[in-house]
């Protein structure tokens, strides 16, 4: 079915937008020419970008004999994104503009504590202090059907919750519901991209977490989410005769890496071998407040001893919360560059 002039419209503004953000800034003819746009319609959306304060006017171009062209950048403060995590202990927020810049941050009580109400009369708080805010973006600690939330251990209330519908129909906004090591994997990904760095094809996220241990696999740049969305539910991989690899990390008396004894360093050695025997990534990556060098190196040792040592991935240290949120704020800025028009837009 063709696209209606609705969806074009909203298409050449993701484009404009995603360009624009890419390239810091660019003229008509240069726009034109990378997204294959003509002249005359980039001129229309542009002029109307400029007219609703979405554009800044950074200067003209040196004349190459004709017309000189003005330049454009695009104001990374026209839309806001509020990043959500939903966690055991509290939930932390992020407001933050289209340039992944942090305006205000805090944290709250759990929502998964709590009656989803409570939550979401403390959502419509930061709306109000903000906006702006075109995109919502939430991150919780269990496995997402397309923004229904399946698998969430301790959470039973919350099982087969439509989030993403919930959060839509309450504010407003377009929303996005994420695995919590699903968007830490991407942002992870991302940050390395951002940097200049050159990022793994392929990689696992390993998080022993609060709730129990989960993973984020990525392979070429794109999340691995399985046919009924439960990939990365690594607890329940069995690596002993009676012990999933939940039930080995408990044994070893918990994830805590001060505790993380020689049967422990044994399951996560059983684990790695696993994902280079299935996946065979680059990179698994740890949170930095979960292992340490020593214990990678015990660990690289320990998978050696499962699979040739030529076919292991690199091991990684990041910081987990960081990733976690560069993930959300990644997808939410998604969300506002393609989904958010003009005329849907605050002048």
């Amino acid at each position: 079915m063709p696209a209606t002039p609705k969806e074009m419209k909203k298409v050449i503004l993701g484009a404009i937008r995603g360009s624009l953000l890419t390239m810091g800034s660019a003229t008509k003819k240069e726009l034109s020419g990378k997204l294959g746009i003509s002249f005359p319609t980039i001129g229309k959306f542009l002029d109307a970008m400029e007219k609703e304060g979405e554009l800044l006017f950074v200067g003209i171009d040196e004349s190459s004999g004709g017309r000189r062209a003005k330049r454009f950048a695009y104001n990374p403060e026209y839309m806001l994104g509020l990043a959500v995590i939903l966690e055991k202990e509290d939930t932390f927020y992020t407001v933050y503009n289209c340039q992944g810049e942090v305006k205000d941050q805090g944290r709250l009580p759990s929502a998964l504590t709590e009656d989803m109400s409570a939550f979401a009369e403390r959502v419509d708080d930061i709306l109000n202090a903000y906006p702006r805010i075109r995109s919502l973006s939430v991150g919780v600690p269990g496995s997402v059907n397309n923004g229904r939330i399946i698998y969430m251990p301790d959470y039973d209330r919350l099982q087969q919750f439509e989030l993403k519908a919930y959060l839509e129909s309450r504010f407003a906004l377009p929303a996005v519901v994420e695995n919590d090591m699903n968007a830490a994997a991407l942002g992870y990904h991302s940050k390395l991209s951002g940097d200049g760095r050159e990022s793994p094809v392929s990689l696992v996220y390993i998080y022993f977490g609060q709730n129990g241990p989960g993973a984020g696999i990525l392979i070429n740049g794109e999340v691995v989410r399985g046919s009924t969305f439960f990939s990365g539910e690594v607890s329940f991989i069995p690596q002993y005769e009676d012990l999933n690899f939940e039930q080995a990390l408990r044994q070893a008396k918990g994830p805590d890496r001060s505790r993380l004894g020689e049967s422990g360093v044994d399951a996560v050695g059983r684990l790695i071998a696993t994902c280079a025997a299935i996946v065979n990534p680059h990179a698994v990556v740890f949170c930095d407040n979960e292992v340490d060098e020593a214990l990678l190196t015990k660990i690289a040792a320990r998978s050696a001893g499962y699979i040739p040592a030529e076919h292991l991935p690199s091991l990684v240290m990041s910081e987990w919360k960081r990733d976690y949120l560069n993930g959300l704020q990644h997808l939410g800025l998604s969300l506002m560059i393609s989904t958010v028009g003009i005329d849907e837009s605050l002048g």
